[in-house]
């Protein structure tokens, strides 16, 4: 990980900016939670997102976003944004506007809008197909476990350095028909199984404290753009964390070409998916076990948020009463 300097690009950006998006991002989706419309909050909160980075004093360049240039509005890959900088320095850009887009439109807990904002040329490119992922928390031997292996060896491996039986572990899985062989052999050797509808970054983040969420693995395959943004999540918090690219279909696989990548079956650690300093913000939608989501009373809006630095480890939460709903128009 590189040092930080203060005065940089990034550390302007790092400031409360980038929770302010994802807070406005947050409040626009939330207008439709529960309404069972996935596309409408999806929309408004990928505009109000836009809308608020466009603000920002830098040069952001869109590395991890909503699809290819053509096939989405706003958060193309490679789109530039940002209110710009004497500088002119640029910066890579991660998005989420809504994590959990199903969990936003049937009002179910731990949906969130994310940005992640990182020093240029340090995240991972991905094209819009899937990821294998494997996460567990900080404080085990490096290597304890690897994408390439099966899930009752990944198991052993953390049992073993954890010091407990496997019996006494529990992996988080997408509950997803792709992964009835993972979800199989997960109960065969012994673990107990939390099967989420959607939201792999905060499943991958609920690794990070296993004593508080009851979650000491992730395992399963997922969105590749969410793979990148729960490594930044682990490079702020700790953890370790191996992804490899799932293309399903001729159209994945074409997608992957046009990313420039040709090596389907190359395995990415942490620091390939995060090799410098960023700054992740994320605001809760709906309630969930990391965050509160967006409240409304009669006078305010209120919402809760986490904004982390990868250099520093810096975690700070943030409960907002905004007093003037007029600002998020």
């Amino acid at each position: 990980m590189s040092e930080a300097v203060e005065g940089t690009e990034l550390d302007r950006a790092l400031a409360l900016d980038i929770v302010r998006v994802t807070e406005a991002t947050a409040v626009a989706a939330a207008q439709w939670l529960g309404r069972g419309d996935e596309a409408s909050a999806d929309a408004a909160a990928a505009a109000a997102m836009h809308r608020e980075v466009a603000r920002l004093p830098f040069e952001g360049v869109v590395v991890v976003g909503e699809g290819e240039e053509g096939d989405c509005p706003v958060f193309y890959l490679g789109e530039k944004i940002g209110a710009g900088s004497p500088s002119g320095a640029a910066l890579d850009l991660a998005v989420d506007p809504i994590e959990g887009s199903t969990l936003c439109a049937k009002a179910l807990p731990n949906a969130m809008s994310v940005l992640v904002v990182a020093e240029r040329g340090s995240l991972l490119k991905v094209p819009p197909i899937y990821m294998e992922k494997v996460a567990v928390g900080p404080g085990y031997p490096e290597g304890i476990v690897r994408v390439a292996a099966t899930p009752t060896e990944n198991l052993n491996a953390l049992a073993k350095a954890k010091g407990v039986r496997v019996q006494d572990l529990t992996v988080c899985v997408l509950d997803r028909p792709r992964h009835g062989y993972l979800i199989e052999e997960i109960r065969t050797a012994g673990a107990a199984l939390r099967l989420i509808g959607d939201g792999d970054i905060a499943g991958v983040i609920h690794v990070t404290n296993p004593s508080q969420t009851g979650i000491d693995m992730y395992l399963g395959i997922g969105g590749a753009a969410e793979g990148v943004l729960a490594a930044a999540a682990l490079a702020c918090i700790g953890g370790q964390m191996e992804g490899r690219l799932v293309a399903l279909n001729k159209e994945h696989r074409a997608w992957a070409k046009l990313a420039g990548i040709t090596d389907l079956t190359k395995t990415y650690g942490l620091e390939d998916m995060v090799a410098g300093d960023l700054s992740f913000a994320a605001t809760g939608i709906t309630d969930g076990s990391m965050m509160a989501g967006v409240h409304h009373s009669p006078a305010t809006i209120t919402t809760e948020s986490v904004v982390m630095r990868a250099s520093t480890h810096t975690r700070r939460w943030i409960r907002t009463d905004h007093a003037d709903p007029r600002k998020f128009d």
